[in-house]
Order: C-alpha cells, then sequence, then structure tokens
C-alpha cells in the first residue's frame, strides 16, 4: 500500500465514521433532545480523533521492507488512538453535565463499529 493509497484509505474510514456518527446523532436527539445529540457526536468524535492521530503515527516513515518496524508501527498506533479515547472520554465525562450516556456509547459504538467496516469494504 502506497503513501498516498493509505492516505486515501484513511481519509474514507474517517468520513464512514463522520456520517455515522452523525446518523447516530440525529436518532438520539429525536429520543434525548439536544444533550441526546450532543453525547452521541462527543462519543463519536472520540473515535473519530483518536483515529485520525493513529493514521498520523502509522503514516510516519518506517523501514518500508523491514516487516517488524511496520508492524510496530501500527502497534503504536492503535496505542495512541485507544489511549486518546480514553483521554477524551474522561474529559468529556468531567465537564459535560448533561451528558446522556447511552447517547455516548452509542455515538462511540458506531463511529467504532464503522471504522472496521469502512476499511474492510474499501478496494484496497
Amino acid at each position: 500500500m502506497s503513501a498516498l493509497n493509505t492516505s486515501d484509505v484513511f481519509s474514507k474510514m474517517l468520513k464512514i465514521q463522520v456520517i455515522a456518527t452523525l446518523a447516530v446523532a440525529v436518532v438520539m436527539f429525536l429520543f434525548f433532545d439536544v444533550h441526546g445529540l450532543i453525547s452521541a457526536t462527543l462519543g463519536g468524535a472520540s473515535v473519530v480523533l483518536g483515529a485520525y492521530v493513529a493514521s498520523l503515527v502509522a503514516k510516519r516513515s518506517v523501514n518500508k521492507t523491514d516487516a517488524s518496524a511496520i508492524l510496530i508501527n501500527l502497534l503504536k498506533a492503535e496505542a495512541v488512538k485507544i489511549l486518546m479515547i480514553i483521554v477524551l472520554l474522561v474529559i468529556v465525562f468531567s465537564f459535560y453535565k448533561q451528558l446522556v450516556p447511552f447517547a455516548l456509547i452509542a455515538g462511540l459504538a458506531a463511529a467504532a463499529l464503522f471504522s472496521g467496516a469502512a476499511l474492510s469494504k474499501l478496494n484496497v
């Protein structure tokens, strides 16, 4: 996979995650009002931002012929993504007092599920 192709894949994956998050946010708005919309958006945004930062780590130049270096770089990217999601969720729980937990989890789940689905459906 070339660097340009990798950028395209991550870009398309992030777009699909954003669309999934917004769709869930609209549904949560119908059930829980504006706080459901905000909660779902924050949940999905934590995954989207984590995935974006992870994509920057994954795209760093490594020795393209050394499989172990590539694997270590991908593991670092995944660790950064998970850490970023945790930090963002702690911030959300700390500062947003009208949080709707179900909506937050729904937005988070939609973005997380669609990241894997988006990668599997893209022609790479």
